[in-house]
């Protein structure tokens, strides 16, 4: 009975050791993030951890991110009471490049000849928090000495009255710019008339940040007019700022070690308050005009002759909405014919709004001789600094119209007596009543010349075309050519400036970059405005550009925008001009 016993046990203790090996020899391999919702300006931990050794190690694509370090490897073996555990990491630090819900994808390895794979991590990206640093490390540091600030003129302003936007870059030592900042949010605002003012050129200049002295670079300016009253959002500007800060270590020449750190800075969102126009003593005749101005009704004739024309110009001039309301209407005689205004706009918009004049020009005929008065005109228009409606006039005008003919001159039809009846002979004299019918043959269609010719023409037609199609076919190579040679033209017209201020650094990289958006423009009519470096790329791709030579172009772009801030020498201001000769010119071939 005993050694039944332990037969029996020692059958169950080989199962049980048959079965654990198995499950202690499972693979796994798996991916691990340090958070799944971060802000804008905070990194993201990505770990990929597998618990025996592989090869052919392959990361997702990590869209949507900038890898900021890695890949970086670390291998745990170790032994606890007999039993080995292993495990190899890849680690990456991430930052996010867009606000939203994020996709980690599948990354994948080979262990013992087998294919794993992890399961895809989604990640939600939100706006930029404040995130509390360590005093002692380069990013506290970077983060106490690197401010974006929007500096809005008027929290409480108008329907329709100017407010202005300017974003600054507020920075101070240890910091150092070592190269343009790249937009990776750019605000909209949805319920405002708005315009950037074009900044020609970067510059660093004195300033204070909650009175203490910093440098500032006045990044983006913006001028709007509100549309809408109430509460309206301002939209954040975020900005991705590669900085050099010293370090606590030294090199050979005791010289600190500059350490780069790219952080990512936002102004935050912002809002007016924005008042509505006052009801009490508004004009019945008001368009919505809100600024300054200046009125006129001016004439070019006040004497002319019949079936001459002359012109009258309806002028605005002044500051404020100028573009975004109506000028008023001009009222003359019905015995002048007027035809439809032409309107003419002559505004500048800078940081004071917008500026300039506006004017509609009538064309008037007079057709009889007289003298006709033209009815004066008023314009009003709401003053913000004096919060009150202003109505101003035109003058009074009379035009004299001589060698024409009267407006009385036409001859009355002579009154026929009431009691005087006509023969109804006299009357209907004018109708025949008898008519002269004759036959009418039926002509026959059929095998007639001119069935034949509509039967033939087609035959024709398509003989003609063979013809006409083999001389196509030897033409279009031509015109290939010739439009390959045209678009290589237009490429030197456009770097001809960039070559000619060869010797001068400035003026040579805003020509060259001017040249590059200029190409843009002409080649694919858009507006480069409101482009990043992604979305350029990214439209020469949809356009069948090879990636290596849209990354090309945008490097050189890239290429413009750092020599505002390090020094470029005549070798370098070489490169790039012939690189952006050679990249033009592929790419025309390319499309």
């Amino acid at each position: 009975m005993q050694r039944s016993l332990s037969i029996y046990s020692g059958f169950i203790f080989l199962l049980l050791l048959l079965v654990a090996i198995p499950l202690q020899a499972q693979v796994s391999f798996e991916g691990r993030v340090s958070k799944k919702k971060l802000g804008l300006n905070e990194r993201l931990r990505m770990d990929f951890v597998m618990n025996q050794n592989g090869d052919n190690f392959n990361p997702p694509s990590f869209e949507g991110f900038r890898i900021m370090g890695g890949p970086n490897q670390s291998i745990s073996n170790s032994y606890v009471n007999g039993k080995r555990s292993f495990s190899k990491t890849f680690t990456y630090f991430l930052t996010p490049m867009r606000k939203g819900r994020l996709l980690i994808k599948q990354a994948t390895v080979e262990i013992e000849g087998e294919t794993y794979k992890t399961t895809p991590i989604q990640v939600e990206v939100t706006e930029a928090v404040a995130v509390p640093k360590d005093p002692n490390s380069v990013e506290y540091l970077a983060d106490q000495n690197l401010h974006l600030v929007a500096e809005v003129s008027k929290r409480n302003p108008y329907l329709n009255e100017r407010v202005t936007v300017q974003y600054k870059l507020y920075f101070r030592n240890p910091i150092k710019i070592s190269e343009a900042p790249r937009e990776m949010e750019s605000p909209k605002f949805v319920d405002f008339w708005s315009q950037n003012i074009k900044i020609p050129q970067l510059r660093i200049e004195q300033g204070t940040y909650n009175g203490e002295a910093y440098n500032v670079v006045v990044w983006r300016k913006t001028v709007l007019y509100p549309q809408k009253t109430g509460k309206l959002i301002l939209e954040p500007l975020t900005l991705n700022v590669l900085a050099e800060l010293p370090t606590n270590r030294r090199d050979f020449f005791g010289d600190r070690i500059m350490r780069q750190v790219n952080r990512v800075i936002t102004a935050g969102e912002t809002s007016v308050e924005v008042k509505p126009l006052p009801e009490s003593g508004k004009p019945e005749d008001f368009t919505g005009a809100v600024g300054r101005f200046d009125f006129d009704v001016l004439l070019n004739k006040k004497s002319l002759k019949a079936s001459e024309s002359f012109q009258a110009r309806i002028k605005v001039t002044g500051t404020g909405n100028l573009t975004l309301f109506d000028l008023p209407k001009l009222k003359v005689p019905n015995t002048l014919e007027v035809y439809e205004p032409e309107h003419k706009e002559d505004v500048k918009t800078n940081l004071s709004g917008m500026q300039g004049t506006i004017e509609d020009t009538y064309t008037i005929v007079p057709q009889y001789q007289g003298k006709y008065p033209i009815t004066p005109l008023t314009f009003t228009y709401f003053d913000p600094k004096k919060e009150g409606y202003e109505r101003v006039g035109s003058q009074n005008f009379v035009i004299d119209v001589f060698e024409g003919p009267l407006a009385n001159t036409s001859v009355a039809p002579k009154a026929t007596p009431s009691n005087v009846i006509e023969a109804p002979n006299a009357n209907f004299k004018f109708i025949k009543l008898s008519s002269n019918w004759s036959s009418i043959e039926r002509e026959t269609f059929w095998a007639t010349s001119r069935f034949y010719t509509l039967l033939i023409s087609p035959i024709v037609l398509l003989l003609l075309m063979i013809p006409l199609r083999r001389w196509w076919q030897t033409q279009v190579p031509d015109v290939q050519s010739r439009k390959q040679k045209a678009a290589s033209r237009k490429a030197r017209k456009y770097l001809v400036t960039a070559k000619n201020n060869s010797g001068n650094k400035t003026k040579f990289y805003e020509a060259l970059e001017a040249a590059l958006h200029n190409y843009l423009k002409s080649k694919f009519k858009i507006e480069t405005t409101d482009f990043n470096k992604e979305k350029i790329e990214t439209l020469l791709q949809n356009k069948g550009v090879e990636p290596m030579l849209s990354g090309a172009f945008v490097q050189l772009l890239q290429n413009c925008e750092r020599a505002r801030y390090a020094p470029s020498s005549e070798v370098q201001i070489q490169n790039d001009y012939e690189s952006a000769v050679k990249i033009i010119t592929k790419i025309d071939r390319k499309l």
